[in-house]
């Protein structure tokens, strides 16, 4: 069974830090990409930050463009998600996916696992 876990979520006030993991389990492929996507409320869920596990390969999002950094541990099945200088407008839940195929896309419909979601609120 693939299971993808996300922790770090929080509440902080605007200019703060928080750092988001994916910890995936089950899946039976190495060479998988994982994306970070954030879904505000009354809004779609959007692709924020996007990693290819075998090079590096990495997308993001303009708004977060200097601001965020994506980073994989092979070793731990584990994708980060630092954030940095966070904005009001970066509140939403926060949802990791594994895409089986290993393409670096924004697109919900490429991915084929999702975690549960972690809830980033940034306060003014």
């Amino acid at each position: 069974e693939v299971q993808l876990v996300e922790s770090g979520g929080g509440l902080v006030q605007a200019g703060e830090s928080l750092r988001l993991s994916c910890t995936a389990s089950g899946i039976p492929y190495d060479d998988y990409a994982v994306g970070w996507f954030r879904q505000a409320p009354g809004k779609k869920r959007e692709a924020i930050s996007c990693i290819r596990r075998s090079d590096g390969t990495t997308y993001y999002e303009d708004s977060v463009k200097g601001r965020f950094t994506i980073s994989s541990d092979r070793a731990k099945h584990t994708v980060y998600l630092q954030m940095n200088g966070l904005k009001p407008e970066d509140t939403g839940v926060y949802y990791c996916a594994a895409g089986l195929d290993g393409f670096v896309v924004p697109l919900v419909g490429e991915y084929d696992w999702w975690g549960q979601g972690t809830q980033v609120t940034v306060s003014s």
